[in-house]
């Protein structure tokens, strides 16, 4: 295969294009390196679809080591034709590559194999021929009878096992076929327990839908079912249809031993080839459905990271809870520690006043301007304890309930653990919850993105192809936005490009004993941070009142000449005004890309810029909302914390999130929730329903005069 040739048709992209992302990626250069600092190369692609364009490569050099292995295999055993040579080469899927081998695979033991064993291959070819008679046929088998084979019942059968099997075999039979069942098909699910009614399958306990068709949400959840032993799925296909499609390929004219051959058929479509298939379609169907939840929940994901940070805020967590009490812990505006303690204002204890005293000290000691308040256990009366102690006290602090997903994960981890050895793990929770509002990003990257709470059936995603996408995702992110050096955490530093965890902690050991970076270069003196290192991750970091401010910006060292002769020659108050002719004529006169030129013009004109500020600040409150509250029409302004196939779930500030199915988020048809909102946007919504016994909220988006 041209692989080369393949990826430029499939991405719609130029040959030399293909060929110089390829090789950026074989010299080991990282994603975000290539999608900010080689735009010229590969046509200015952006981060996904390099990656897009990454894993298409793995996947066709895979195809090709594969193909070449089989082929080996064959060659192997001297039955390499050149039809089937020229077969290997056509085949552009695994699939279509095991059909291929599968007459050739080593085998075990099967009835097709012992009836071989037993010398009644002659029979089988006599009988799939159907040039004999009746009386032909029953005199090669009875000629065939030994010690194994005891009568022409036993002959015919053997032989018809044969046939079956090589008829299983047929590559491009099994091709059409299976295109077929996964065309026309229909998946079905029906009940195993008879108390289904009690489970969340009771809507699959008589189920069937289109297999082309099915959704892929109800595909896991079908998955998840059978594996729980609650239903028993199958691909389901009129039995007729498919074994007309194997006779007329097969049976020729009436003789003999056509009713032979018809029960070889029917025998091999049953037990080999549809339970073959069927698995086939049904994997394929749960990788399609398996793509699609890691796609939503990378989107997700991303949304969630770069939600735009409060910054320079002293902001005070709460980690709320009943008898263990609402641990606290206060953050100065670059997200230090200043100070914990715990309050015990719900039940059991009560202690309202002695709570309300804690808290203004913290807030006056401090000059605390927002709360923090996770949405776990007792944050709903946590939140009317805040709420009345800002009202009777005229307090200029507003709050904001955030989510705790993932907060104990990140308290008892390693990294909490070396940040703050002296405190309790509860104690943690609530500087991660007070840091996660001051910058989301910077605190959700310590934290497993499977505990986050923004995906979708994670739990039945294979692991590493999750994990992979996810790492994906949090790269993209941290390089998108960038890393101050001298304040990050050696869990940020670990997610610039070119710099491991290793690195990572060396670098932030460089910093306590030598102080704060200076500029950018003396990243060359860390422990195991080498050129190639340096080069892949100088243009992410940040360096504030350094002595050098293009570090405060991404244009990478090797464009510091570039950046220098530019301002030198139209000055900054002239950068603004630069016209395309310019441009051009600058770019052809210093040999620099026009992408990457327009690119350092954008960060001399905006230094240090934080491409989140440019997004819609979190919703902060000071007013309490409660469930009981809510009426049918009432509208409110919400904010989306998570989205699935079916809908979103929005939070309204009455602690529990409302849905919005798909259906009530536009009066126009869309397919995917996606298509409307996305994780983090603020909405309005309207009540339309209210269930406080099971908490639960319907919203809509639809039609609302605001």
């Amino acid at each position: 295969m041209d692989i080369i040739s393949t990826l430029a048709k499939e991405f719609a992209l130029k040959i030399n294009i293909v060929e110089n992302t390829v090789k950026l990626i074989d010299d080991g250069n990282t994603i975000p390196f290539i999608a900010r600092y080689r735009k010229e190369l590969t046509g200015s692609m952006d981060d996904q679809k390099l990656r897009e364009l990454s894993e298409r490569l793995k996947y066709l050099r895979g195809l090709d080591e594969e193909r070449e292995r089989i082929r080996a295999v064959i060659l192997e055993q001297d039955k390499l034709t050149e039809e089937l040579s020229s077969k290997l080469d056509a085949a552009e899927t695994m699939s279509e590559l095991q059909d291929i081998y599968l007459p050739f695979r080593p085998k075990r033991k099967t009835r097709a194999s012992v009836a071989r064993e037993r010398g009644l291959e002659p029979l089988a070819i006599l009988l799939l021929e159907q040039q004999s008679s009746y009386d032909e046929v029953k005199i090669t088998a009875e000629s065939l009878i030994n010690d194994d084979v005891t009568d022409l019942g036993s002959a015919l059968s053997g032989a018809m096992d044969i046939i079956a099997e090589e008829i299983s075999f047929d590559a491009e039979l099994r091709k059409r076929l299976r295109n077929v069942l996964s065309t026309y098909g229909t998946i079905k699910s029906t009940a195993i327990n008879e108390n289904i009614d009690e489970t969340p399958y009771s809507m699959y306990a008589e189920f069937a839908e289109n297999a082309s068709k099915i959704a892929n949400h109800r595909i896991l959840a079908i998955n998840r079912g059978e594996d729980e032993k609650q239903l028993k799925v199958s691909v389901d296909y009129d039995n007729e249809k498919a074994i007309s499609i194997i006779e007329k390929l097969y049976l020729k004219d009436i003789s003999g031993c056509t009713e032979y051959v018809k029960s070889a058929i029917a025998d091999s479509y049953s037990r080999l080839i549809l339970p073959a298939i069927e698995r086939e379609i049904r994997n394929s169907l749960t990788e399609r459905a398996t793509d699609s939840a890691i796609n939503l929940f990378k989107g997700n994901l991303h949304q969630l990271l770069m939600q735009p940070p409060l910054k320079d805020r002293v902001v005070l967590g709460f980690d709320p809870g009943y008898r263990t009490g609402c641990k606290l812990g206060c953050v100065d505006g670059m997200g230090n520690l200043l100070e914990t303690s715990v309050i015990y204002p719900v039940p059991p204890h009560n202690k309202i006043e002695e709570a309300k005293t804690t808290v203004l000290s913290l807030v006056k000691n401090h000059n605390v301007t927002t709360f923090s308040i996770g949405n776990g256990t007792a944050s709903h009366e946590t939140e009317e304890f805040v709420s009345s102690l800002i009202a009777e006290n005229s307090l200029n602090v507003d709050y904001m309930v955030v989510s705790e997903a993932g907060a104990s994960v990140y308290s008892a981890s390693k990294a909490a653990a070396a940040e703050f050895p002296q405190l309790d793990v509860s104690l943690r929770s609530a500087i991660s919850i007070a840091r996660r509002l001051q910058d989301p990003l910077a605190e959700l990257v310590k934290i497993d993105p499977k505990a986050l709470g923004v995906g979708q059936y994670q739990h039945d995603m294979p692991p590493a192809k999750l994990n992979e996408a996810l790492d994906g995702v949090i790269e993209q992110c941290v390089n998108l936005v960038g890393v101050d050096l001298n304040t990050a955490s050696a869990a940020l530093l670990s997610k610039v490009a070119g710099i491991n965890s290793t690195v990572a902690k060396n670098i932030v050991v460089y910093r306590q004993e030598n102080g704060k970076f200076k500029n950018r270069s003396e990243l060359k003196k860390v422990s195991k941070l080498g050129d190639k290192a340096f080069q892949q991750c100088a243009g992410f970091l940040r360096i504030t009142d350094g002595d050098n401010p293009l570090d405060n910006t991404a244009v990478h060292p090797e464009s510091y000449k570039i950046a220098k002769g530019l301002l030198l020659e139209v000055g900054e108050t002239e950068l603004n005004n630069l016209t395309v002719e310019q441009i051009n004529d600058y770019a052809i006169r210093n040999d620099v890309g026009i992408p990457t030129l327009k690119d350092i013009i954008s960060e001399l004109q905006k230094p240090g810029r934080d491409p989140r500020d440019e997004l819609p600040k979190p919703m902060l409150k000071k007013e309490l909302l409660s469930i009981e509250s809510l009426k049918d029409g009432m509208v409110l302004k919400g904010t989306v914390r998570n989205i699935m196939d079916f809908g979103a779930f929005v939070d309204i500030g009455v602690h529990e999130d409302g849905l919005v199915h798909i259906s009530q988020m536009s009066t126009k048809f869309i397919k995917h929730p996606t298509e409307v909102v996305k994780v983090g946007d603020i909405v309005d919504v309207k009540v339309i329903g209210v269930d406080i016994a099971k908490k639960r909220i319907s919203l809509s988006m639809k039609q609302i005069d605001c």
